[in-house]
Protein backbone atom coordinates (compact mmCIF):
# COMPACT_ATOMS: atom_id res chain seq x y z
CA UNK A 1 0.00 0.00 0.00
CA UNK A 2 2.68 2.77 0.69
CA UNK A 3 4.17 2.06 -2.25
CA UNK A 4 1.18 2.85 -4.33
CA UNK A 5 0.56 6.02 -2.29
CA UNK A 6 4.55 6.99 -3.27
CA UNK A 7 3.54 6.81 -6.96
CA UNK A 8 0.65 8.25 -6.54
CA UNK A 9 2.09 11.08 -5.34
CA UNK A 10 4.95 11.08 -8.01
CA UNK A 11 2.28 11.17 -10.57
CA UNK A 12 0.64 14.15 -8.93
CA UNK A 13 4.14 15.83 -8.46
CA UNK A 14 4.17 15.17 -12.76
CA UNK A 15 1.17 16.53 -13.72
CA UNK A 16 1.98 19.66 -10.81
CA UNK A 17 4.96 20.27 -13.05
CA UNK A 18 3.38 20.14 -16.04
CA UNK A 19 0.30 22.67 -14.66
CA UNK A 20 3.48 24.97 -13.61
CA UNK A 21 5.39 24.64 -16.89
CA UNK A 22 1.75 25.45 -18.45
CA UNK A 23 1.21 28.26 -16.33
CA UNK A 24 4.50 29.17 -16.89
CA UNK A 25 4.29 29.64 -20.17
CA UNK A 26 1.10 31.59 -20.14
CA UNK A 27 2.68 33.72 -18.45
CA UNK A 28 5.78 34.32 -20.62
CA UNK A 29 2.75 34.96 -23.52
CA UNK A 30 1.02 37.31 -21.53
CA UNK A 31 4.64 38.97 -20.80
CA UNK A 32 5.23 38.93 -24.94
CA UNK A 33 1.69 40.39 -25.25
CA UNK A 34 2.04 43.28 -22.96
CA UNK A 35 5.58 43.87 -23.84
CA UNK A 36 3.76 44.30 -27.39
CA UNK A 37 1.07 46.57 -26.41
CA UNK A 38 3.62 48.52 -24.76
CA UNK A 39 5.55 49.32 -27.51
CA UNK A 40 3.01 50.02 -29.80
CA UNK A 41 1.48 53.22 -27.97
CA UNK A 42 5.15 54.20 -27.10
CA UNK A 43 5.65 54.07 -30.56
CA UNK A 44 2.99 56.29 -31.13
CA UNK A 45 3.38 58.65 -28.06
CA UNK A 46 7.06 59.29 -29.70
CA UNK A 47 6.21 60.03 -33.30
CA UNK A 48 6.70 63.54 -33.39
CA UNK A 49 3.96 63.87 -36.47
CA UNK A 50 1.38 63.42 -33.69
CA UNK A 51 -0.04 66.45 -32.30
CA UNK A 52 -2.67 65.66 -30.72
CA UNK A 53 -3.00 61.78 -28.88
CA UNK A 54 -5.87 59.67 -30.21
CA UNK A 55 -6.57 57.40 -27.25
CA UNK A 56 -9.37 55.69 -29.58
CA UNK A 57 -7.18 55.40 -32.37
CA UNK A 58 -4.55 53.45 -30.25
CA UNK A 59 -7.69 51.40 -29.22
CA UNK A 60 -8.40 50.60 -32.33
CA UNK A 61 -5.23 50.30 -34.62
CA UNK A 62 -3.29 48.57 -31.92
CA UNK A 63 -4.46 44.57 -31.96
CA UNK A 64 -5.56 43.41 -28.92
CA UNK A 65 -5.16 46.82 -27.11
CA UNK A 66 -9.11 47.27 -27.08
CA UNK A 67 -9.48 43.45 -25.13
CA UNK A 68 -6.77 44.34 -22.88
CA UNK A 69 -7.90 47.91 -22.07
CA UNK A 70 -11.60 46.32 -21.52
CA UNK A 71 -10.58 43.64 -19.53
CA UNK A 72 -8.46 45.48 -17.25
CA UNK A 73 -11.07 48.10 -16.43
CA UNK A 74 -13.51 45.45 -15.32
CA UNK A 75 -10.94 43.57 -13.38
CA UNK A 76 -10.80 46.67 -12.07
CA UNK A 77 -14.33 47.47 -11.74
CA UNK A 78 -14.80 46.74 -8.21
CA UNK A 79 -11.91 47.70 -6.62
CA UNK A 80 -12.93 51.59 -8.40
CA UNK A 81 -16.58 50.92 -6.95
CA UNK A 82 -15.10 50.39 -3.60
CA UNK A 83 -12.66 53.80 -3.77
CA UNK A 84 -15.77 55.41 -4.83
CA UNK A 85 -18.14 54.72 -2.18
CA UNK A 86 -15.39 55.12 0.23
CA UNK A 87 -14.69 58.38 -1.30
CA UNK A 88 -18.84 59.29 -1.48
CA UNK A 89 -19.06 58.76 2.01
CA UNK A 90 -16.42 61.63 3.20
CA UNK A 91 -18.73 63.88 1.44
CA UNK A 92 -21.48 66.04 3.08
CA UNK A 93 -24.92 65.77 2.11
CA UNK A 94 -24.58 68.84 0.15
CA UNK A 95 -21.65 68.41 -1.68
CA UNK A 96 -23.59 65.07 -2.87
CA UNK A 97 -26.10 66.81 -4.01
CA UNK A 98 -23.66 69.62 -5.71
CA UNK A 99 -22.15 66.29 -7.61
CA UNK A 100 -25.81 65.14 -8.92
CA UNK A 101 -26.96 68.44 -9.92
CA UNK A 102 -23.31 68.64 -12.14
CA UNK A 103 -23.70 65.18 -13.30
CA UNK A 104 -27.95 65.73 -14.21
CA UNK A 105 -26.42 69.46 -16.39
CA UNK A 106 -23.96 67.35 -18.68
CA UNK A 107 -26.22 64.58 -19.11
CA UNK A 108 -29.18 66.93 -20.54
Amino acid sequence: MPRKVVQVGKRADKETEGLQSTTKDSKEEEITKLNRLLGAVLRYLSDDDVEEIDIEYLLKNTEGLREWWDQYRENNRKEIEEEIKKSLSELSLKELESIREKVKAREG
